[in-house]
């Protein structure tokens, strides 16, 4: 009798528990999360920002809602084995709407979500001029989430962005009130010095993941470095995006230029390629 393949909540859960720094690539789509599941990561995050940019081809500033966030993450669940990881944002609004937010994405296929403390319409993390709301609302969101889940497997990431609003003291606060209020995971978005990445797994009791965002205000280190700190995750949600952006920059630019493009240019994937990733036989 084989064993019993773990479940992908269950697989994610050991994985963060572990604190070894796994790096997690986000997806702007199903088709890039296939793509990161056959290069061999180990989970998928579905980024609120990658869903922005390519969906509505807006800038990130709260312009998804939970039913396009809900059908992207059925989309992926569909596509792919791996454990879901999903930006959440805000939740959408208050302890109410949080509920519906967990409920509907635990059903489309989630394995886990991150809820941040900005005010709603959010920005990216790594934007200047953010609002948080206060700390204590912020918690009472996360417990919302905690009781609202289905399945212990089902995650709770808490996020503050108060470093950039109140200080880094008071993100390290406030991480610790989301660690009271259940969260599983706490993330404190865009440290801005080697010193605070340092202090943020010794600071907090749970596993904590570390945003690197390519251009953006946080240092940019190996994974195995962030892993000496303690970090669980280094996420990097929108490297795929940002890649696919400047590769069909780059093929299109050539097609205008030249009026031809082949597949032995090596600006394109062949045709072959781009059937293989989305599972058609030969």
């Amino acid at each position: 009798m084989n064993p019993r393949r773990p479940a992908p909540g269950e697989l994610l859960k050991q994985a963060i528990a572990e604190r070894r720094g796994i790096v997690v690539a986000g997806a702007a789509n199903a088709l890039a999360a296939r793509v990161i599941e056959q290069l061999g990561f180990e989970a998928v995050y579905l980024s609120g920002a990658g869903i922005t940019n390519t969906f509505y081809g807006m800038p990130d500033l709260g312009y998804i809602t939970l039913g396009d966030l809900a059908q992207h993450t059925a989309a992926v669940r569909d596509a792919v084995e791996l454990p879901i990881i999903v930006d959440a944002d805000t939740g959408f609004g208050n302890e109410l709407n949080v509920r519906h937010t967990v409920r509907t994405l635990e059903r489309a296929g989630a394995n886990a979500i991150q809820l941040e403390d900005q005010v709603m319409p959010k920005k990216c993390g790594h934007f200047d001029d953010k609002s948080v709301i206060t700390a204590a609302d912020a918690a009472s969101k996360i417990k919302a989430a905690v009781d609202a889940r289905h399945s212990e497997n089902f995650l709770i990431i808490a996020r503050t962005d108060a470093c950039a609003v109140e200080g880094f003291e008071a993100a390290i606060d406030r991480a610790r009130l989301f660690i009271e209020a259940g969260a599983d995971m706490t993330f404190v978005e865009a440290p801005t010095s080697i010193d605070e990445l340092r202090q943020i797994p010794q600071a907090l009791s749970v596993p904590q993941l570390v945003n690197v965002v390519i251009g953006g205000k946080t240092p940019t280190l190996d994974a195995a470095e962030y892993a000496r700190m303690g970090f669980s995750i280094v996420l990097y949600a929108n490297a795929a995006l940002q890649g696919a952006l400047l590769g069909m920059t780059k093929a299109l630019t050539h097609l205008r230029e030249s009026g031809r493009l082949d597949e032995d240019s090596g600006l394109v994937a062949t045709f072959a390629q781009r059937q293989r990733v989305v599972g058609k036989p030969s």
